[in-house]
This record gives C-alpha cells, structure tokens and sequence, in this order.
C-alpha cells in the first residue's frame, strides 16, 4: 500500500487559548479537491486522513458532518482508500485535554457515528501517535494540558490509549472487517556513556507502552510499577488486557531522523540523528507484538541542494526492503505528507507560519523532487511486490466495490470471527 497524507494536526497551545490547525495552514479547507487529485496523480491509492475533530465532535452526540460529507464523497469517487485518522494530537474545547476522563467514552462515541455514517470506511488510524501525544503533552508541557510529570503523562497515556481501544470496538460493531493501522513513532533511546545505561533502559521500556496498553500486552515489571505508582489503577491496568483486539491490527511506525536519542546520564535527551535506522528499530518493534508492518510517516525537508528529501526517500525505501527481506510482513509505506507543513521545526508549540518544505507538493500545489521521485518509485515497485507474495496483500476492499457481494461476504465472516474467543498470550518473557 503505497500512501501518503493530509497533515491534520491540531493540538492547542499558549495555554489552550491558541489552536493550531495544520489543515488551515495548508490550504487544506480550501484546496481539498485539487489535493485529491494530487493523490491520484502520483498513482497513489491509500491516503491518510480524517475530518478536523475540534470543529467536527461539537459536543456530546452533537456532530457537525457537514465538511466530511463533502470530503469523503469525494474520496469514494475517486476510489481512494482512506486510513482515517480521528484524532491527530488534539481534542475540542469543550473536552479541555487528554487529562479529562470523559474524553475515552465521547471519543467512542464519535468513532462509532462516524462509522455508522461512512460505513463503506474500512481502513482507521483512531489517534495518531499515541505515544508522541502523551509525551508532547504531559511530559514535555508543549501542547494541550502543557504538564511536566509523570502522573500527568500516565493519566493522559491511559485515556489517550483507553479512547483507542473503546473507538476500535465501537467501529468492529459497524464494520466487523474493519482493518487499524496504529501509527506510532518508533523510537529508540542510545547511552552516552556508562553513566546514562540505567536512564536510556527506562525510556527504551517507556517507548513501548501506548503499544502495550493498546494491544493488551503485559507490560514489563518495571513498567508496571511506574503505571500504579503514577496513578494508573490495577483495574485500569486489567481494562487494557481485557480488550486485545490486536488480530485487527497492523502495527504502522512512523520514521524521522529526529527518532533517535542520546541520553546523558541525568537522563536528559537531545537528537543523535539516524544510528539504528528505520530497519532495526522496526525488528525491535515487530519482535514484540509479531504483526504486519506498515511505515506511516516519513519525511525529510528539501534543502539548499535540493536533493535532500529525494535521498531521504531512497533511503527510507531501502530500509523497508531490508526489512521485508528480514521476514518481516511489511504492508505499506507512507511519504507525509502530501504537501508542506508548516510550524514543525518548533514541533507546533508557537505559530511562526513557517513553512517546512518536507512535502511531495508545496503550498502552492507545485511538485517537488521528492514527488517525482515518489511518483516513479510507486510506478517502479507497484507490480513487483505483490507477486512475491500474494500472502501479504492486505484484504482491503476498495470504495467502490463497498456495496458488492463481496465485500458483504467478508463482513460476515469478520463478524463471525469477533464472536471467536482470543486465545492468544497476553504476553511473551517475564513481564507483569
């Protein structure tokens, strides 16, 4: 599945008084039809996207649907498959924050509406980045409720990945063959020195538990620890490892060059650039939870030469062949996004308007290299991969074959499936 996005970000900042918006940064709300075309101009079929949740969930029950309607009537013309992305780092205001407890049972809500109203919707991203968006949060004090603590971090975790799960359930009631591609940073944690092992050890067991939560994977005992001794209760805990619904998955990981970390011994972090690469930090990930993969992010900004996104793009396409060739069943790939956004090299936390040139087209909807250069990777690779092994294509049904017999007769052997009983282990090793 080769795929792109529309950048869809919309945390809060300056206290909860400033939204940021990536789509109106972008043109998005006023270009969305030509950005559509784009995507098909390239030869892509899979497109990350989803309706602004802050304009769109207006208050318990209350859905304003108007320019969803629009969009993904479009999206079903063109027969472009979206991965719907639900809640991308921010909630309404009148939800305040990921601290809220409501925002896990509204949150389900809203999933199941919106699947009730596109039922032909297969392919869903509930919330973005889970990890990222707990730690941007409540740890680093960027966006939304900008907290610095543990317990803030863990109370965010457990409603963010909570809201997840409960939104997946919600939307198998709809659709029983709905397919979820978590997209989630990977990450990895190198020591410094001797010193900085311990603290590099915690954070690379940290980087794991949005996924652990969400899949119903007993988290490591440390990790256990750290949960109940920031607030999470034992009953919570057993919330998550009662709801593994992980045979619905494929793990998408995400891959920047900003990644990877150095840690000093005090356990402070800065950027070490790309030492593992996306090829072994993925085997990590794989290694733990055993799905198919998916890379759902990657970019790189276009510099002074020019071909700097373009050799980040034949690097990254390396990394996941490296990784099929492994044994590992990896699905898709994805260049984020379709055009420049704009604020992400203060990571959204002051509105500057800076445009990041990161995109297969700029602002202006004119291609970049990297866009080129995509579009005749898809056209090179497109045939090739499926026919070495027709095991791995995923059982996506395209829009416009959503209402045909087919597509009932898969449904209803999903459906059939969820009222099977989960036998698998809840965990692999010695974990709590």
């Amino acid at each position: 599945m080769f795929c792109t996005g529309i950048e869809n970000s919309v945390p809060t900042i300056d206290g909860g008084r400033t939204r940021v918006d990536e789509m109106q940064s972008c043109f998005h709300y006023q270009r969305w039809r030509e950005d559509f075309a784009l995507v098909q101009e390239l030869g892509i079929e899979y497109l990350r996207y989803g309706p602004p949740l802050h304009t769109t969930l207006l208050g318990p029950g209350r859905y304003d649907w108007e320019f969803a309607d629009l969009t993904f009537a479009e999206l079903k013309r063109r027969n472009i498959v979206p991965i719907v992305d639900l809640c991308h780092f921010g909630v309404p205001d009148w939800l305040g924050n990921f601290q809220n407890p409501d925002f896990p049972a509204q949150f389900c809500a809203y999933a199941r509406a919106f699947a009730v109203r596109f039922p032909w919707v297969q392919l869903y991203t509930p919330v973005n980045e889970m990890y990222i968006c707990a730690v941007f949060s409540a740890r680093y004090g960027w966006w939304n409720e900008q907290l610095s603590s543990d317990a803030a971090f863990v109370t965010a975790l457990k409603h963010i990945v909570k809201a997840n799960v409960l939104a997946m359930r919600a939307i198998l009631q709809v659709r029983p063959d709905a397919i979820f591609v978590q997209s989630e940073s990977s990450e990895y944690f190198h020591a410094e020195n001797p010193a900085a092992i311990k603290p590099a050890e915690l954070m690379n067991s940290m980087r794991f538990l949005s996924l652990d939560l969400n899949y119903g994977r007993r988290v490591d005992s440390e990790m256990y620890e750290y949960l109940l001794d920031n607030g999470m209760t034992r009953q919570e805990y057993h919330f998550f490892l009662g709801n593994r619904i992980k045979q619905h998955c494929i793990l998408g990981n995400d891959y920047y060059a900003t990644n990877e970390h150095r840690v000093a011994a005090d356990g402070s972090t800065r950027a070490s650039g790309e030492v593992f690469g996306y090829d072994e930090i993925t085997r990590q990930y794989h290694d733990r939870y055993q799905l198919p993969v998916m890379h759902t992010e990657t970019n790189m900004a276009e510099g002074p030469l020019g071909t700097e996104a373009v050799n980040w793009l034949w690097k990254e396409w390396a990394n996941v062949l490296r990784v099929r060739n492994s044994g590992v069943p990896i699905v898709g790939f994805t260049w984020y996004s379709l055009t420049d956004q704009t604020d992400w090299d203060s990571a959204l936390r002051v509105r500057n308007n800076h445009v990041n040139a990161v995109g297969l087209f700029d602002l202006d909807r004119r291609i970049r290299p990297v866009g080129t250069a995509y579009k005749q990777l898809i056209a090179d690779w497109r045939d090739v991969l499926p026919t070495q092994s027709m095991c791995l294509v995923v059982p996506v049904v395209m829009p416009h074959q959503a209402e045909g017999e087919h597509a009932r007769d898969q449904q209803a052997h999903a459906r059939r499936l969820l009222n099977q009983p989960d036998t698998a282990p809840a965990n692999q090793g010695n974990e709590a």
